[in-house]
């Protein structure tokens, strides 16, 4: 049985959307200045709602990953899956005023090209 292409967009997209979901969750729940010690920044973050967040988005992308291999080779998953990082970083810069750098940008739009050409010749 063969799954509807659009169904596999449909995959890779909510893999990337939780996968950056929880990098960004992570962040927010590393963000606040942390007590003295690591023991006590870490129990900190385990009481803040976006660790959990994050775990769950990242037990649910584990999933789906699973399921999205199953339809598709290895190598290319791995290069549609790196779009997670153009949403990362501009998210990271919208919503957590990081830095930004002509450079980044460039890589940013290198590796949107690269995954519409990996998407396009599929």
């Amino acid at each position: 049985m063969s799954i509807p292409r659009h169904s596999s967009i449909a995959l890779w997209l909510l893999i990337v959307v939780l996968a950056s979901v929880g990098q960004l969750a992570f962040k927010a729940a590393a963000s606040d200045p942390a007590p003295v010690g690591m023991l006590a920044g870490w129990l900190r973050m385990l009481h803040r709602p976006w660790i959990w967040v994050g775990i769950g988005s990242f037990v649910l992308q584990f999933v789906l990953w699973i399921a999205f291999l199953s339809l598709i080779p290895l190598s290319l998953g791995m290069m549609l899956a790196s779009f997670e990082i153009v949403v990362v970083y501009v998210a990271g810069r919208v919503l957590f005023n990081e830095p930004g750098s002509w450079l980044r940008v460039t890589g940013v739009v290198l590796i949107s090209a690269g995954v519409a050409i990996v998407a396009a010749i599929q």
